[in-house]
């Protein structure tokens, strides 16, 4: 009975793979005129067949290449891999043409296109932003070379969607140093870093409160942890951090706790500058007596 079952299932697939062999478009793939091909690929093309549309366009391109048909098929043939989401194929095509055919009345489209398959090809915040970069730059790129074009619109909205993309990579990642920052000194200052990083590439940005203040807590943590010789310096900055940080936030939630690390660094570096103090005495009592010199 099993056997049956295979042998029925076997011969469907040869079935299938028979009749597509000798469907009008295996035909013509195998036996037409490149004109016939060219004249199939775009009415495919128009039908938003875009498989088949683009394996004919693949195969025609360089049989091509000279003709009138040139550059239509090159055109048709970055959309299509668009259309199947090949999205760096199609950035790649429209690259490709318009550099090959720059005085084209497509070329602003293909150009467009580069940038917005660079975009669609984007990954979520959290996982490396590399080709968001890229894309942003292609689309700032084109707004540049195209400033009065129709795209123009859409290229700033996307932009500023890449730039919230950014953003909230830039965001988990100082978070992520604070939250690991109790394991480690190192961790205390890359976290330090990482939001000042933050806070001079999106000054605007709606996480700046709350980086402001867990900056003041991890140097007031970084000082907590340091070496004593280490500690008034990064006590201080602690101090210089909560100033700018209630100056420009004076009725932060977080106002309370940022208040309790400003108290205690200003406690800390008094205790550090009375150790210093009696370490000095220490070295040069008061009461130490005079040298007895010999009388002349």
């Amino acid at each position: 009975m099993q056997q049956r079952h295979i042998s029925k299932g076997l011969l469907g697939v040869l079935v299938v793979f028979f009749l597509g062999s000798c469907s009008p478009f295996s035909k013509l793939q195998k036996s037409g005129t490149d004109d016939e091909k060219y004249k199939a690929a775009v009415q495919y093309y128009k039908k938003e067949d875009w498989y088949r549309a683009g394996l004919l366009f693949e195969e025609l391109i360089p049989v091509l290449k000279g003709s009138t048909e040139s550059e239509l098929a090159h055109f048709y043939h970055a959309y299509t891999q668009f259309h199947q989401q090949q999205y760096l194929l199609s950035a790649t095509l429209f690259k490709k043409f318009y550099e090959t055919f720059a005085r084209s009345e497509y070329a602003q489209e293909a150009m467009y296109m580069y940038a917005y398959s660079l975009y669609k090809d984007t990954p979520q915040f959290n996982l490396d932003q590399s080709n968001t970069l890229t894309a942003a730059s292609a689309l700032q790129d084109f707004i540049n070379t195209y400033p009065d074009s129709k795209y123009r619109d859409e290229c700033t909205k996307i932009i500023l969607e890449l730039r919230g993309k950014l953003e909230r990579k830039a965001y988990e990642k100082a978070k992520l140093y604070y939250k690991t920052s109790g394991f480690n000194i190192a961790s205390y200052k890359s976290s330090v870093i990482s939001i000042n990083n933050f806070q001079r590439d999106f000054p605007d940005s709606e996480y700046n409160e709350e980086l402001a203040f867990m900056k003041v807590d991890a140097e007031y943590s970084l000082a907590n942890n340091s070496l004593e010789t280490k500690q008034k310096e990064r006590y201080q900055e602690a101090i210089n951090y909560y100033q700018t940080f209630i100056d420009k936030y004076p009725n932060s939630k977080y106002l309370k706790q940022a208040e309790r690390m400003y108290e205690s660094s200003q406690k800390e570096i008094e205790r550090l500058d009375k150790l210093e103090q009696e370490r000095e005495k220490l070295k040069n009592p008061a009461n130490k007596p005079a040298k007895v010199t010999a009388a002349n």
